[in-house]
C-alpha cells in the first residue's frame, strides 16, 4: 500500500478515520437512514412501472448550456470573455487523462460503480454529520449533482431529494458514465464566474483545460465543495488545503503515486490574477460593441463564438506596463494630487488593426474606456492636421512663417493674444521649425492663410468625426476628440498619407462552426505622398530636437506633444516604423495634471517605454 503524500501531522487521525463510538441515538439515526435508503431503491423501482412527470435528458446532444463568446489575440491567446455565465465547452477527448479522474477522486469515488446514487455514501455523510453536529459532508454522487443543475432548483426539500434520487437512475440508464462525467465537467461552478473546466482553467490560469498539469487538475478538483470560499484567487492557503486533499485521494485511489502527489502539491502554481480582467476590459467591451453590429446581445452572451481580434496580448501587458509606471510617477511628483487616468492606444500602421488597447488604469473599478469614449482637447497633438491642410492647399514645405507675438480680434470684439510656451518667439522661422517647436502663434497664422473648411475637411479626411468650432484656437486643439481618432489620424503622416480606420476584429467563428471573415477598413489616400513625407520627416524632428524629446529611443520614432491650457490633458503621438500609437494622461473630471506636467514630461515617456518594449518584441 502506497504511502499517502503531505500526510496530517504525526498521531493525528485523519479526517473521516479513527475510533468512533456510535451512541444509541446515532444507530436509531443509522438504522432510519438505511430505511430511507431501502424506500429510495423502492421509489426508483416504480418510477420505471409508473411514468412520473419530471424533466430528463435522453442524450448527450441534449445538453446545450449557454456558453462564453470567447476573444481571442491574434496569436489564438485568450484575452477576455463576454457571457452572462462563462462556460466554455470542452469534449471528454480533448481533457487530459488525470482531469477527469481528479474530480472523480474528490467527488464521487464510486461513480464508475454505482448506479446514479451511492447508498454508502449517503449513510456515511449522515453519519459523519450526526457525530460533527452539522451538515458538512453531502452524499450527492456527480450524476446527481447533474440531475440537480440541468432539471431541478436548488431547494431542500425530500421531494426534491426523491426527484435527484430518481432522475440520477433515469440518466444514468439513458447515458453513458462518460457522457454524464462530460456534462459535469462542463456545468459545475468553480468560482470566480467560471463555470466548467475549461473556462476555470482560463480564469486561474490563463490556459485551456488540455495544458493544465497535475497540481492545477487537482486545485480545480478541490473548488467542488466551496468555489467562494477556496479560491486560490481569494484564499490561497485554503485552496491549497483542498488540492492535498485531491491528491492524497487520488494516491489512495492508485489514479497517481506518492511521488507524484508529494511533487504536484510542491509545484509552484502560477496564478492569473485580476490583473488580467484590468487590462483587457477595455478592449474587450470594445470589441462587444462591434460585434453588436452583427449579432444581438443575447446571441453573444451565450452562442459561444470565438472572436479572432488584431491585439496582440504581450503588447497590451506592455502597454498596461508603461501606463502604470507613468501615472505612478506623476503621483511621486504630484504628492499633493489624486492619481491621474492614463489611456494608450497602438494600430498596425499599414493596416489600421488596434494591436494594443487600454483605456484606464483599473477595468474593476471602472469600465469607462477613456481611448474610445473620452473626448478631450487635444492641444497640439492636432497641428500637424492644420499644416496638412495647410500643404495640401498648396502651401511650400520650405517657405517660411512668423514666430512674433500676434493680437487677434474675435467673437464679441474681444482681442485675442496666442502665446508661445515660456513667452518664447523665435521671429522668422521655417515652416519646419515652427511645427518641431510647436509654436502658437505660427499656427495660429496658418489656419488664416489656410482657412476653417480646408482644415476641417482634412481632419474628415483622416477619420475625425469630432466636432470642430470655428474658432481660431481650433489651430492650438481646442475642440475635444478621442485618442483613438487622434492616433489612427497619424497612421497616415507614416504611411505615404493612406489610411485605413481602427479595426480590431479579424474574423468570428459561429457556433454553428463557420468562419464569417470580418470587414476590414478599406484603405483610403487622406493626403498626397509628398505631403505625408514632409510631415514625417518634421514630426521625427520633433523628436529628436524639439518638443518631443522626452519621446526619443525607438528607432525612427516621430510624433507631437499636447498640452491642454489648463494642464488638464497631456498627449503624445506619434509612430515608429510598423506602428502608431497615441497616449493620453489626465484626471477624469478635467482636473489639472500639477505643475510642469504635460505631454513632453508626462505622456511622452510613457509612449517611449511603450515604444521601445513593443520593438523589442518584433525583434524576437
Amino acid at each position: 500500500m502506497s504511502t499517502v503524500p503531505c500526510p496530517y501531522p504525526p498521531n493525528a487521525p485523519a479526517p473521516g478515520k479513527g475510533p468512533r463510538l456510535i451512541t444509541e441515538r446515532g444507530l436509531g439515526l443509522l438504522l432510519l437512514g438505511t430505511t430511507l435508503l431501502c424506500l429510495m431503491l423502492i421509489g426508483s423501482l416504480l418510477a420505471w412501472l409508473v411514468p412520473l412527470n419530471l424533466p430528463v435528458i435522453t442524450s448527450v446532444a441534449d445538453y446545450q448550456p449557454p456558453q462564453a463568446t470567447l476573444i481571442l489575440d491574434r496569436n489564438g491567446e485568450a484575452l477576455d470573455a463576454i457571457a452572462r455565465e462563462f462556460r466554455l465547452l470542452v469534449p471528454y477527448e480533448q481533457l487530459p487523462e488525470l482531469l477527469p479522474k481528479a474530480f472523480v477522486a474528490a467527488e464521487d469515488g464510486h461513480f464508475w460503480k454505482h448506479s446514479g446514487v451511492d447508498g454508502w455514501s449517503i449513510l456515511r455523510a449522515a453519519f459523519n454529520n450526526l457525530l460533527s453536529r452539522s451538515r458538512k459532508q453531502g452524499g450527492s454522487t456527480i450524476t446527481q449533482q447533474v440531475t440537480r443543475a440541468l432539471m431541478l432548483g436548488r431547494e431542500k426539500t425530500f421531494s426534491r431529494k426523491m426527484s435527484e434520487a430518481l432522475l440520477a437512475y433515469r440518466l444514468e440508464r439513458a447515458l453513458s458514465k462518460k457522457d454524464i462525467l462530460t456534462i459535469y465537467l462542463n456545468e459545475i461552478y468553480l468560482g470566480e464566474g467560471a463555470y466548467g473546466v475549461e473556462a476555470a482553467a482560463l480564469t486561474y490560469f490563463g490556459k485551456r483545460a488540455a495544458d493544465l498539469n497535475l497540481a492545477e487538475m487537482a486545485l480545480l478538483a478541490g473548488l467542488t465543495q466551496s468555489p467562494g470560499n477556496y479560491s486560490p484567487l481569494r484564499n490561497f492557503e485554503a485552496a491549497k488545503s483542498r488540492q492535498r486533499y485531491v491528491l492524497n485521494r487520488m494516491a489512495e485511489d492508485g489514479i497517481i503515486t506518492a511521488e507524484m502527489a508529494h511533487q504536484a502539491f510542491s509545484q509552484e502554481l502560477k496564478l492569473r490574477n485580476r490583473w488580467k480582467r484590468a487590462l483587457n476590459g477595455y478592449f474587450a467591451q470594445y470589441v462587444q460593441k462591434e460585434l453588436e453590429r452583427a449579432y444581438s446581445p443575447d446571441e453573444l452572451l451565450t452562442g459561444g463564438f470565438k472572436v479572432s481580434t488584431s491585439v496582440d496580448s504581450r503588447l497590451q501587458e506592455a502597454a498596461m506596463r508603461a501606463l502604470l509606471r507613468g501615472v505612478d510617477q506623476v503621483a511621486r511628483r504630484q504628492p499633493s494630487r489624486k492619481t491621474p487616468q492614463a489611456a494608450l492606444v497602438a494600430m498596425d500602421t499599414a493596416s489600421g488593426r488596434i494591436v494594443a488597447m487600454i483605456g484606464g488604469t483599473d477595468f474593476n473599478r471602472n469600465q469607462f474606456n477613456r481611448a474610445v469614449h473620452a473626448v478631450r482637447q487635444p492641444g497640439s497633438s492636432f497641428k500637424p492636421i492644420l499644416y496638412a491642410a495647410a500643404l495640401e492647399g498648396g502651401l511650400s514645405g520650405a517657405g517660411r512663417i512668423s514666430d512674433q507675438p500676434l493680437a487677434l480680434t474675435v467673437k464679441n470684439g474681444r482681442t485675442w493674444r496666442p502665446k508661445n510656451f515660456g513667452d518664447r518667439y523665435r521671429g522668422e522661422i521655417s515652416l519646419q521649425d515652427a511645427l518641431v517647436f510647436s509654436s502658437n502663434v505660427a499656427a495660429v497664422r496658418l489656419l488664416q492663410q489656410t482657412g476653417f473648411p480646408a482644415l476641417i475637411a482634412m481632419a474628415r479626411r483622416l477619420g475625425i468625426r469630432a466636432r470642430l468650432e470655428e474658432d481660431y484656437s481650433l489651430a492650438l486643439g481646442s475642440s475635444p476628440m478621442s485618442l483613438l481618432e487622434m492616433t489612427s489620424a497619424y497612421t497616415a503622416f507614416a504611411n505615404d498619407g493612406f489610411l485605413h480606420a481602427p479595426v480590431a476584429i479579424t474574423s468570428v467563428r459561429e457556433p454553428n462552426g463557420r468562419i464569417r471573415p470580418w470587414p476590414q477598413a478599406e484603405l483610403k489616400q487622406a493626403m498626397s505622398p509628398g505631403v505625408a513625407q514632409w510631415l514625417k520627416a518634421a514630426l521625427v524632428q520633433a523628436v529628436q530636437r524639439g518638443t518631443g524629446r522626452q519621446a526619443a529611443g525607438p528607432k525612427g520614432a516621430g510624433g507631437k506633444t499636447g498640452t491642454t491650457d489648463n494642464n488638464a490633458d497631456a498627449w503624445f503621438v506619434g509612430f515608429m516604423p510598423g506602428c502608431t500609437a497615441g497616449v493620453w494622461v489626465g484626471h477624469d473630471h478635467s482636473v489639472d495634471l500639477g505643475p510642469g506636467e504635460g505631454g513632453g514630461a508626462t505622456a511622452a515617456p510613457i509612449w517611449r517605454a511603450f515604444m521601445e518594449e513593443a520593438a523589442a518584441l518584433s525583434a524576437r
